[in-house]
């Protein structure tokens, strides 16, 4: 995807930033040196207002947020908007970060609402893209023509069959399977209990493994 630019739009909400381009003590900071700093610095003078702060930390999480967006909703072009939205909001509400979770946990919280919201209004109908489909998960499929075409039909079935998952089994599963997360964390994400998404978990590799069957 191309470099997200999270500097937002419109004007921040209360408990965020002062303006869209505040000027703070330090913010004269190269770039380079910029990228050398700790998260914790970096979410210390964002929160202070220094957007370029804020656009080094989506620098460094982006491309795994994209990933979950992606992976969530099926669809490039709805991911790159819930991705670019999320950053906004992130943006926005820097100010009430406290920093009981990591940075990128709070935002994978927010990836996967503004997600949760674009699911609501529509289910996915295309399959995810090959190059983001879930791969890890099955055999390159390297060496005979054959063997690589049997392995892009079953990427896409498991897509298929990841897209007609809920939204709350789907978002659980991506996190767990593809991003590794651990329960608490993903708990912590969705704002459910761990014993939530742990059922959230079952009830989706059950029904992955239903309809995976005739792959096997």
């Amino acid at each position: 995807m191309q470099a997200t630019d999270p500097a937002p739009q419109r004007g921040p909400r209360s408990g965020g930033p002062a303006s869209a381009a505040p000027r703070v003590p330090g913010s004269a900071v190269p770039g380079s040196a910029r990228s050398e700093l700790d998260e914790q610095t970096l979410v210390a003078r964002a929160q202070d207002g220094d957007v370029h702060s804020f656009a080094e930390l989506a620098r460094r999480h982006q491309d795994a947020l994209f990933r979950v967006a992606v992976r969530v909703l099926g669809q490039r072009a709805d991911a790159e908007d819930a991705l670019q939205e999320a950053l906004i909001d992130a943006w926005r509400r820097i100010g009430t970060f406290r920093g009981d979770a990591a940075f990128s946990t709070w935002m994978y919280r927010i990836v996967t609402n503004r997600c949760t919201a674009v699911i609501r209004r529509k289910r996915p109908t295309v399959p995810l893209p090959d190059d983001d489909a879930p791969g890890a998960m099955l055999d390159a499929g390297s060496g005979s023509p054959e063997r690589a075409a049997e392995v892009d039909a079953e990427l896409a079935a498991l897509s298929r069959a990841l897209a007609d998952l809920p939204g709350e089994q789907r978002t659980c599963w991506v996190l767990r399977e593809l991003e590794g997360l651990g329960y608490a964390e993903i708990a912590h994400i969705t704002g459910a209990s761990e014993t939530a998404v742990r059922g959230r978990l079952h009830r989706a590799r059950t029904a992955l493994a239903e309809r995976m069957r005739a792959w096997r």
